[in-house]
């Protein structure tokens, strides 16, 4: 059979007072003594005394709880007011601001170095006379277009026809560009032909990484 008393608490109390009170009214056809009844009536009591307190004691923390946010909002809004007169005084040293705990502005930028990858191009050709050369790093996921950090961007070359070239220096700056794909529109004469490609990333100080390995595809009519 399954539990017959109630699980929540307010609930179990309601249904062992209806209990007591009915065994209490009932003593004499029910067979008991007051002093069998008073073990159940003892607990029942003991049991809401409890409860109570449990009652009690939450409110009180749900109180403190507000109390303490309300409280740690003033400090949060003083400790800022004091350390932005803390930052802007002149007099005041960056080992104090450290000894305080307070932050110590980095006057230093910090140095980009250059990319460590390269990219790596693919070229779709669906379309007659055009090119899109769809770029990602080569340390990202295959479908990921995010560009290496501290990079601005893809610096693409190209070169069309005759044999793949030896460096870039064979080939044609067509830009740098800052999202994926990089579309090239081929006039009618360069149909049939093959455009090689290089791509490396360049960085926030225009410095030069790798190159990428060299792509090629038909310029398609």
């Amino acid at each position: 059979m399954a539990d017959w008393i109630e699980r929540n608490d307010a609930e179990a109390i309601a249904q062992g007072s209806n209990l007591v009170a009915f065994a209490t009214a009932n003593l004499l056809l029910l067979g008991l003594t007051p002093a069998e009844l008073a073990p159940l009536t003892g607990a029942l009591t003991a049991f809401e005394n409890e409860y109570d307190d449990k009652v009690a004691a939450e409110a009180a923390y749900n109180a403190a709880v507000q109390d303490t946010e309300a409280a740690r909002l003033t400090y949060e809004e003083q400790a800022r007011t004091f350390n932005n007169q803390m930052q802007a005084s002149p007099t005041v040293t960056d080992g104090q601001r450290a000894g305080m705990g307070l932050p110590v502005r980095d006057t230093e930028p910090t140095p980009v170095s250059p990319p460590a990858t390269h990219p790596i191009s693919e070229v779709d050709t669906s379309e007659k006379l055009r090119h899109a050369v769809n770029f990602r790093d080569s340390m990202a996921a295959s479908d990921s277009r995010k560009k290496p950090d501290g990079t601005r961007g893809c610096e693409i070359w190209m070169k069309i026809g005759g044999t793949p070239p030896v460096d870039y220096k064979e080939c044609e700056y067509l830009t740098t560009d800052t999202r994926t794909p990089h579309v090239v529109i081929f006039d009618g004469a360069d149909a049939g032909k093959t455009a090689y490609y290089l791509l490396r990333w360049v960085s926030t100080r225009n410095e030069p990484g790798a190159w990428s390995p060299l792509a090629q595809a038909t310029v398609t009519n």
